[in-house]
Protein backbone atom coordinates (compact mmCIF):
# COMPACT_ATOMS: atom_id res chain seq x y z
CA UNK A 1 0.00 0.00 0.00
CA UNK A 2 2.65 2.19 0.70
CA UNK A 3 4.68 3.05 -1.90
CA UNK A 4 7.01 5.59 -1.14
CA UNK A 5 9.99 4.56 0.83
CA UNK A 6 10.99 6.89 3.80
CA UNK A 7 14.52 7.48 4.42
CA UNK A 8 16.04 5.60 8.05
CA UNK A 9 18.08 7.31 10.60
CA UNK A 10 20.97 5.06 8.96
CA UNK A 11 20.38 6.53 5.55
CA UNK A 12 18.68 3.20 4.48
CA UNK A 13 15.32 3.14 2.62
CA UNK A 14 12.36 2.03 4.82
CA UNK A 15 8.68 1.35 3.65
CA UNK A 16 6.38 4.20 4.78
CA UNK A 17 3.98 2.92 7.75
CA UNK A 18 0.45 2.53 7.46
CA UNK A 19 0.08 5.89 9.01
CA UNK A 20 2.13 8.17 7.27
CA UNK A 21 3.92 10.72 9.16
CA UNK A 22 2.99 14.22 7.28
CA UNK A 23 4.91 17.60 8.52
CA UNK A 24 3.22 20.65 7.12
CA UNK A 25 5.06 24.49 7.12
CA UNK A 26 3.46 27.21 6.61
CA UNK A 27 1.34 30.22 8.48
CA UNK A 28 -1.57 29.89 11.26
CA UNK A 29 -5.11 30.57 10.95
CA UNK A 30 -6.52 30.72 14.13
CA UNK A 31 -10.70 30.70 13.00
CA UNK A 32 -8.92 27.00 12.04
CA UNK A 33 -10.34 27.22 8.37
CA UNK A 34 -6.46 27.60 6.60
CA UNK A 35 -2.89 27.33 7.22
CA UNK A 36 -1.27 24.84 9.68
CA UNK A 37 -4.42 24.23 11.11
CA UNK A 38 -6.66 22.95 8.10
CA UNK A 39 -3.49 21.04 7.34
CA UNK A 40 -3.70 19.42 10.23
CA UNK A 41 -7.16 18.64 10.13
CA UNK A 42 -6.63 17.36 6.32
CA UNK A 43 -3.56 15.06 7.44
CA UNK A 44 -5.95 13.50 9.95
CA UNK A 45 -8.88 12.98 7.94
CA UNK A 46 -7.46 11.40 5.13
CA UNK A 47 -5.53 8.95 7.60
CA UNK A 48 -2.04 10.55 8.41
CA UNK A 49 -0.56 11.73 11.68
CA UNK A 50 0.14 15.44 11.26
CA UNK A 51 2.85 17.66 12.56
CA UNK A 52 3.40 21.40 12.05
CA UNK A 53 6.08 24.01 11.36
CA UNK A 54 4.89 27.89 12.10
CA UNK A 55 6.34 30.17 9.64
CA UNK A 56 4.47 33.19 10.50
CA UNK A 57 1.61 33.78 12.98
CA UNK A 58 -1.45 35.79 11.30
CA UNK A 59 -4.38 37.53 12.81
CA UNK A 60 -6.88 36.74 10.61
CA UNK A 61 -10.74 35.18 11.00
CA UNK A 62 -13.10 34.49 7.42
CA UNK A 63 -13.03 37.87 6.80
CA UNK A 64 -9.40 38.54 6.00
CA UNK A 65 -6.18 39.19 7.63
CA UNK A 66 -5.73 41.79 9.93
CA UNK A 67 -1.66 41.01 10.75
CA UNK A 68 1.36 39.37 10.10
CA UNK A 69 3.71 38.53 12.76
CA UNK A 70 7.01 36.40 11.77
CA UNK A 71 9.12 34.97 14.39
CA UNK A 72 13.26 35.19 13.93
CA UNK A 73 14.63 33.28 11.78
CA UNK A 74 16.68 31.01 14.36
CA UNK A 75 13.14 29.83 16.00
CA UNK A 76 11.66 28.67 12.47
CA UNK A 77 15.13 26.53 11.92
CA UNK A 78 14.81 25.18 15.93
CA UNK A 79 11.27 24.35 14.97
CA UNK A 80 12.40 22.62 11.74
CA UNK A 81 15.27 20.66 13.54
CA UNK A 82 13.14 19.69 16.72
CA UNK A 83 10.83 17.79 14.08
CA UNK A 84 13.65 16.31 12.29
CA UNK A 85 16.08 15.37 14.96
CA UNK A 86 13.58 12.99 16.51
CA UNK A 87 10.72 11.73 13.66
CA UNK A 88 11.17 10.29 10.50
CA UNK A 89 9.16 12.49 8.07
CA UNK A 90 7.29 10.43 5.21
CA UNK A 91 5.90 13.48 3.58
CA UNK A 92 6.00 17.19 3.59
CA UNK A 93 3.82 20.28 2.52
CA UNK A 94 4.93 23.70 2.32
CA UNK A 95 2.30 26.58 2.34
CA UNK A 96 3.25 30.11 3.25
CA UNK A 97 6.87 30.95 3.30
CA UNK A 98 6.00 34.62 2.59
CA UNK A 99 10.01 36.23 2.46
CA UNK A 100 13.47 36.00 1.36
CA UNK A 101 14.43 34.91 4.67
CA UNK A 102 11.73 31.99 5.10
CA UNK A 103 12.19 30.59 2.07
CA UNK A 104 16.05 30.12 2.73
CA UNK A 105 15.81 28.99 6.31
CA UNK A 106 13.60 26.34 4.74
CA UNK A 107 15.55 25.26 1.76
CA UNK A 108 18.62 24.96 3.79
CA UNK A 109 16.73 22.81 6.04
CA UNK A 110 15.60 21.07 3.12
CA UNK A 111 18.83 20.27 1.90
CA UNK A 112 19.66 18.06 4.90
CA UNK A 113 15.94 16.80 5.56
CA UNK A 114 14.40 16.42 1.96
CA UNK A 115 11.56 13.99 2.97
CA UNK A 116 10.60 11.05 0.25
CA UNK A 117 7.38 13.18 -0.75
CA UNK A 118 7.07 16.77 -1.33
CA UNK A 119 4.16 18.70 -2.24
CA UNK A 120 4.33 22.67 -2.28
CA UNK A 121 1.64 25.40 -2.82
CA UNK A 122 3.28 28.55 -3.87
CA UNK A 123 0.83 30.73 -1.61
CA UNK A 124 1.77 34.04 -3.66
CA UNK A 125 -1.69 35.33 -5.19
CA UNK A 126 -4.54 36.33 -2.52
CA UNK A 127 -8.08 36.13 -3.54
CA UNK A 128 -8.62 39.35 -4.01
CA UNK A 129 -5.75 39.30 -6.46
CA UNK A 130 -3.20 41.54 -4.53
CA UNK A 131 0.20 39.85 -4.97
CA UNK A 132 1.53 38.49 -1.43
CA UNK A 133 5.63 38.32 -1.86
CA UNK A 134 7.80 40.93 -3.28
CA UNK A 135 9.73 40.20 -6.10
CA UNK A 136 12.55 38.38 -4.79
CA UNK A 137 10.45 36.51 -2.50
CA UNK A 138 9.07 35.59 -5.69
CA UNK A 139 12.00 34.28 -7.33
CA UNK A 140 13.58 32.28 -4.17
CA UNK A 141 10.41 30.87 -4.02
CA UNK A 142 10.33 29.57 -7.94
CA UNK A 143 13.78 27.65 -7.13
CA UNK A 144 12.25 25.96 -4.36
CA UNK A 145 9.87 24.72 -7.04
CA UNK A 146 12.76 22.09 -8.47
CA UNK A 147 12.44 20.56 -4.69
CA UNK A 148 9.01 19.36 -4.87
CA UNK A 149 7.57 16.32 -6.30
CA UNK A 150 4.19 18.19 -6.74
CA UNK A 151 2.86 21.82 -7.11
CA UNK A 152 -0.56 23.25 -6.66
CA UNK A 153 -1.27 27.00 -7.86
CA UNK A 154 -4.81 28.18 -8.27
CA UNK A 155 -5.05 29.49 -11.30
CA UNK A 156 -3.71 33.42 -10.34
CA UNK A 157 -0.03 31.85 -9.32
CA UNK A 158 -0.19 29.13 -11.96
CA UNK A 159 -0.16 32.52 -14.41
CA UNK A 160 3.03 33.85 -12.27
CA UNK A 161 4.30 30.99 -12.53
CA UNK A 162 4.57 30.61 -16.31
CA UNK A 163 5.02 35.01 -16.67
CA UNK A 164 1.45 35.03 -18.43
CA UNK A 165 -1.88 36.58 -17.67
CA UNK A 166 -4.46 34.81 -15.67
CA UNK A 167 -6.01 32.23 -18.23
CA UNK A 168 -9.37 32.89 -19.33
CA UNK A 169 -10.66 29.15 -19.63
CA UNK A 170 -9.48 25.54 -19.20
CA UNK A 171 -7.20 25.11 -22.38
CA UNK A 172 -5.29 28.03 -21.01
CA UNK A 173 -5.13 26.16 -17.73
CA UNK A 174 -4.00 23.15 -19.12
CA UNK A 175 -1.36 24.88 -21.10
CA UNK A 176 0.31 26.97 -18.73
CA UNK A 177 0.28 24.11 -16.65
CA UNK A 178 2.36 21.80 -18.89
CA UNK A 179 4.77 25.12 -19.57
CA UNK A 180 5.42 25.25 -15.65
CA UNK A 181 5.85 21.85 -15.63
CA UNK A 182 8.16 21.47 -18.30
CA UNK A 183 10.12 24.46 -17.21
CA UNK A 184 10.54 23.31 -13.24
CA UNK A 185 10.54 19.75 -13.87
CA UNK A 186 7.84 19.12 -11.26
CA UNK A 187 4.39 17.53 -11.60
CA UNK A 188 1.86 20.30 -11.53
CA UNK A 189 -2.06 20.30 -10.21
CA UNK A 190 -3.68 22.42 -12.32
CA UNK A 191 -7.15 23.56 -10.70
CA UNK A 192 -10.44 24.87 -12.23
CA UNK A 193 -11.82 26.22 -9.42
CA UNK A 194 -11.54 30.03 -10.78
CA UNK A 195 -13.35 29.32 -13.86
CA UNK A 196 -16.76 30.38 -14.63
CA UNK A 197 -19.30 27.99 -14.75
CA UNK A 198 -20.82 24.81 -13.60
CA UNK A 199 -17.70 22.41 -13.55
CA UNK A 200 -14.90 22.45 -11.73
CA UNK A 201 -11.91 20.03 -13.15
CA UNK A 202 -8.71 19.51 -12.07
CA UNK A 203 -5.72 18.03 -14.09
CA UNK A 204 -2.20 16.46 -13.62
CA UNK A 205 0.61 17.31 -15.46
CA UNK A 206 3.71 15.63 -15.31
CA UNK A 207 7.20 17.41 -16.65
CA UNK A 208 6.81 15.22 -19.96
CA UNK A 209 3.66 17.68 -20.53
CA UNK A 210 1.25 14.32 -20.14
CA UNK A 211 -1.96 15.28 -18.73
CA UNK A 212 -4.54 13.37 -17.12
CA UNK A 213 -8.03 15.00 -15.86
CA UNK A 214 -10.30 14.76 -13.21
CA UNK A 215 -14.12 15.96 -13.60
CA UNK A 216 -15.53 17.88 -11.10
CA UNK A 217 -18.86 19.25 -10.50
CA UNK A 218 -19.01 23.05 -8.87
CA UNK A 219 -20.74 23.25 -5.63
CA UNK A 220 -22.52 26.70 -5.33
CA UNK A 221 -20.95 27.79 -1.58
CA UNK A 222 -19.24 30.84 -0.37
CA UNK A 223 -17.46 28.60 2.47
CA UNK A 224 -14.41 27.42 0.98
CA UNK A 225 -11.79 29.26 2.92
CA UNK A 226 -8.87 27.39 3.64
CA UNK A 227 -9.76 24.82 0.09
CA UNK A 228 -6.04 25.30 -1.07
CA UNK A 229 -4.19 24.78 1.90
CA UNK A 230 -6.19 21.49 2.49
CA UNK A 231 -6.40 20.10 -1.09
CA UNK A 232 -2.34 20.30 -1.04
CA UNK A 233 -2.24 18.62 2.52
CA UNK A 234 -4.43 16.05 1.37
CA UNK A 235 -1.89 14.95 -1.48
CA UNK A 236 1.12 15.19 0.68
CA UNK A 237 -0.78 12.70 3.26
CA UNK A 238 -2.55 10.32 0.75
CA UNK A 239 0.93 10.33 -1.47
CA UNK A 240 2.83 7.97 0.70
CA UNK A 241 -0.70 5.60 0.93
CA UNK A 242 -1.03 5.21 -2.86
CA UNK A 243 0.68 3.69 -6.02
CA UNK A 244 1.17 7.11 -7.79
CA UNK A 245 0.45 10.51 -7.70
CA UNK A 246 -2.71 10.16 -10.05
CA UNK A 247 -4.45 7.95 -7.65
CA UNK A 248 -3.87 10.51 -5.01
CA UNK A 249 -5.26 13.32 -6.64
CA UNK A 250 -8.29 11.22 -7.38
CA UNK A 251 -8.53 10.42 -3.58
CA UNK A 252 -7.73 14.10 -2.22
CA UNK A 253 -10.35 15.45 -4.87
CA UNK A 254 -13.21 13.00 -3.91
CA UNK A 255 -12.34 13.79 -0.11
CA UNK A 256 -12.35 17.90 -0.85
CA UNK A 257 -15.54 17.91 -2.85
CA UNK A 258 -17.59 16.23 -0.30
CA UNK A 259 -15.92 18.52 2.52
CA UNK A 260 -17.32 21.70 0.65
CA UNK A 261 -20.31 20.08 -0.34
CA UNK A 262 -20.96 19.93 3.57
CA UNK A 263 -19.35 23.09 4.06
CA UNK A 264 -22.51 25.02 5.02
CA UNK A 265 -23.93 23.34 7.85
CA UNK A 266 -20.39 24.47 10.09
CA UNK A 267 -21.56 27.59 10.14
CA UNK A 268 -18.06 29.30 11.31
CA UNK A 269 -17.50 33.25 10.76
CA UNK A 270 -19.45 36.03 8.53
CA UNK A 271 -17.33 35.93 5.47
CA UNK A 272 -16.06 32.75 3.83
CA UNK A 273 -16.34 30.44 6.17
CA UNK A 274 -14.39 27.10 5.95
CA UNK A 275 -14.72 23.57 4.56
CA UNK A 276 -15.61 20.47 6.89
CA UNK A 277 -12.80 18.54 6.39
CA UNK A 278 -14.24 15.59 8.99
CA UNK A 279 -17.70 15.78 7.21
CA UNK A 280 -17.14 12.06 5.69
CA UNK A 281 -16.22 10.56 8.91
CA UNK A 282 -19.26 12.25 10.59
CA UNK A 283 -21.92 11.23 8.00
CA UNK A 284 -20.40 7.82 8.85
CA UNK A 285 -20.37 8.40 12.98
CA UNK A 286 -24.51 9.21 12.33
CA UNK A 287 -25.12 6.14 10.28
CA UNK A 288 -23.97 4.09 12.73
CA UNK A 289 -25.80 5.84 15.50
Amino acid sequence: MNSVPSPSPTGTAQAAPAIPRVLTIAGTDPTGGAGVQADLKSIAANGGYGMAVVTALLAQNTQGVRSIHVPPMSFLREQLDAVSDDVRIDALKLGMLGTVDIIATVADWLAQHRPPVLVLDPVMVATSGDRLLDAAAEDALRALLHQADLITPNMPELAVLADAPEASDWPQVLQQAQQVASRYQVHVLAKGGHLQGALAPDALVTPDGSVQEFPGERIVTRNTHGTGCSYSAALATLRPQTANWAEAVARAKAWLTESIRHADALQVGQGHGPISHFATLWRLQQARG
